[in-house]
Formats: structure tokens, C-alpha cells, sequence
């Protein structure tokens, strides 16, 4: 696949509903991503991130479970997306859709033919702003995903597996020291590309010298 840089950045999408469930993904592949995901900016230059990639069916399975038990309690709070912008008529509309894809990827999340889980050895959380702590992490998690759409792979952002952290990493064999940051489900996606995704125009979000 030939893309350029813009395209790239403006069209790599969350995929949900066009994740292909039934097609293997080379172990190979996600491989030559991580790769490329490591040469991502880290604070200190301390790499401290690890990459836990999971294809074993029983165990994305029960990651699965996890995660659809943690998004049935997402999905029927206050911040679910389906119910953001509700008085937005324009915004409501997209968001309605997001909440239907995201609900479908809950539902065969398990199914996905190979769970990436984005990690960072963290000794101990800080407490206040975590946000130097994380930028160690989601920029190498970002630009797998980068990589990963380069070469004809879906994937999505996604964290709602953290309520079952310590039992995923139980499940995993990931030691105590080693924190979650992101799960990115990753497989081959169906129909032919993406688009530009709409968003606010920059004017209003736009901050120059002062707020």
C-alpha cells in the first residue's frame, strides 16, 4: 500500500464494525509495526515500554469477557458516547453511530484474531497529572497504529479493559511493576479505505499566546 504522510495521518481511522474477525494475521506483521512503534519519542530516552501481544484464542477470549463486562457499565453511564452532544443535533447523529460500532466491537472483541496491550514499567502511579508519565507510552501505541493501517491492518484505541487490569495481568503473566496504557485490537479490515473523520473546525479550538 502506497499512502502519503497526509493521507496517512487523516484517514487512520478506529475500526470497529470492519475488523475481518475470520482472517489470520501474520505474527511477522504486527512484529514489523512494534518496530517501527519503537522508534517513538519516550521521556529520558527510557524505553520503558513492553508490548504484550496476544493471538492465543482461549486468552483473547477471556480478555474479551473482560472487556464486554466493562463496556456494559461504560455504555450505560453519563460519559458513553452514544449520550455526548445529545442536545447537538448535527453531533448527536455521529455519536449515536460511534456507540453502535463501539458496542460491536464489545461484543467480538474476543474474536479479534490478535490484542496488542500497550505497557509501561511504572514502579509506582504518581499522583496529580500522569500525562509525563503516559507520553512515554501512547506515542509508540499511536504510531504502531500508523504502521499497522499502512499495511492494510485495522486497529482501534481503546482502555476500557483497565477496570480488569490486574486480572488480565494475571492472566497474562505481566509482572506487578508493569502498568496497561492501551489495548489496540488489530486485524485486517474489510472494504476498500477510510476518509477524513469531521471534526471541529480549528478556529474553535484554537488557542494563540492566550486562552
Amino acid at each position: 500500500m502506497t499512502i502519503s504522510a497526509d493521507e496517512l495521518l487523516t484517514t487512520t481511522r478506529s475500526v470497529r464494525r470492519r475488523l475481518d474477525l475470520t482472517r489470520e494475521v501474520p505474527l511477522d506483521l504486527v512484529k514489523e509495526c512494534l518496530e517501527i512503534a519503537l522508534q517513538a519519542p519516550t521521556g529520558s530516552n527510557a524505553q520503558g515500554w513492553h508490548w504484550v501481544v496476544v493471538t492465543d484464542e482461549d486468552k483473547r477470549k477471556t480478555i474479551g469477557d473482560y472487556y464486554g463486562r466493562s463496556f456494559r457499565r461504560y455504555y450505560e453511564s453519563s460519559a458513553s458516547a452514544g449520550r455526548l452532544y445529545e442536545d447537538d443535533p448535527a453531533r448527536a447523529a455521529t455519536q449515536q453511530r460511534v456507540s453502535a460500532s463501539a458496542a460491536y466491537l464489545a461484543e467480538h472483541m474476543g474474536e479479534v484474531p490478535v490484542l496488542v496491550l500497550g505497557c509501561l514499567t511504572v514502579p509506582a502511579l504518581p499522583q496529580g497529572n500522569q500525562a509525563g508519565l503516559w507520553g512515554s507510552l501512547l506515542p509508540a501505541a499511536w504510531s504502531y497504529m500508523l504502521a499497522a493501517r499502512a499495511r492494510g491492518l485495522g486497529t482501534a484505541w481503546t482502555s476500557l479493559h483497565l477496570a480488569y487490569e490486574a486480572e488480565i495481568a494475571e492472566l497474562l503473566g505481566i509482572p506487578g511493576d508493569v502498568r496497561q496504557g492501551v489495548l489496540i485490537p488489530t486485524a485486517y479490515y474489510t472494504g476498500e479505505t477510510f476518509g477524513r473523520a469531521k471534526r471541529q473546525p480549528l478556529d474553535e479550538v484554537l488557542h494563540t499566546d492566550q486562552w
